[in-house]
This record gives C-alpha cells, sequence and structure tokens, in this order.
C-alpha cells in the first residue's frame, strides 16, 4: 500500500472522445474509493486522430502524485509514442510505467485498484489480470 499518495493513470488513445470516455467510464465504476487522478490523452493537439507525445507528458505530469504513473494506451502508434518518451527518460515523471494490459478493462481494473490505495506494482497487475476476463 501507499503512504496516501496514489498512482495517477494516464488513457492514451488515437481518439480524444474514446480516451475521454473510458475515463469516465473507469472512474465511473471506481464507484465509492478514493478519487484517483485519471488523465486522458486522446488525438492530437489539432483535435485529430493520432497520438500526441506532448498530450501524453501533460497529461502524465497532471496525474502524479509521487507514487507513480500507469499509462494504458489503444493501439499501434500509442505504444509506440510513450515507449519512445519513456526511452528519453526526462519527459514523464519519474515512476511512470506502460502497462500491457487490455484497454478499457484495464484502465477499469487500474482505476479501482489504485483508489484502494495500491501502489504501482498491484495497479499494473490488476490491469494485466484485466486480460483474462472472460465474456462468454
Amino acid at each position: 500500500m501507499s503512504d496516501g499518495k496514489l498512482v495517477g493513470i494516464v488513457l492514451v488513445s488515437h481518439s480524444a472522445r474514446v480516451a475521454e470516455s473510458v475515463a469516465e467510464l473507469a472512474q465511473g465504476l471506481a464507484g465509492g474509493g478514493t478519487a484517483v487522478p485519471v488523465a486522458p490523452a486522446g488525438g492530437t493537439e489539432g483535435g485529430g486522430l493520432g497520438t500526441s507525445a506532448e498530450l501524453i507528458a501533460a497529461a502524465a505530469a497532471s496525474v502524479d502524485r509521487g507514487a507513480g504513473v500507469a499509462v494504458l494506451t489503444d493501439l499501434g502508434s500509442a505504444v509506440l509514442t510513450v515507449k519512445a518518451l519513456l526511452a528519453e527518460g526526462d519527459e514523464l515523471p519519474a515512476g511512470t510505467r506502460l502497462l500491457d494490459a487490455p484497454f478499457v478493462e484495464g484502465a477499469v481494473a487500474a482505476v479501482v485498484t489504485a483508489s484502494t490505495g495500491a501502489d504501482l506494482a498491484a495497479v499494473e497487475a490488476a490491469a494485466t489480470e484485466a486480460y483474462g476476463y472472460r465474456k462468454v
């Protein structure tokens, strides 16, 4: 468990509307837990489809509370953009981690787990386990 600091969550999608909607869904499903800092980083600065390193870096900075930042992505270039930012080393807050998790289910699991005050490793584990959610 953390020392009262919460893990921040960044949701990176090619679409601003998708990122915002998934953030709203995850926060809504977290229910009565502590409000987790969640920031969508979708689309480009001009509002188009794509990914923006600048939007991702700003979102990560906005949710950093000192317990780490978990980043979930939707598709290929979103992953590559986050990996490039991580490789640069100084673009994202210390303790930022790209999670290998499904976007919607992983985001819900990450936010719900973070709302309990769990640390970054527990948030990552919960999001990653979401790959196992069966629907039929």
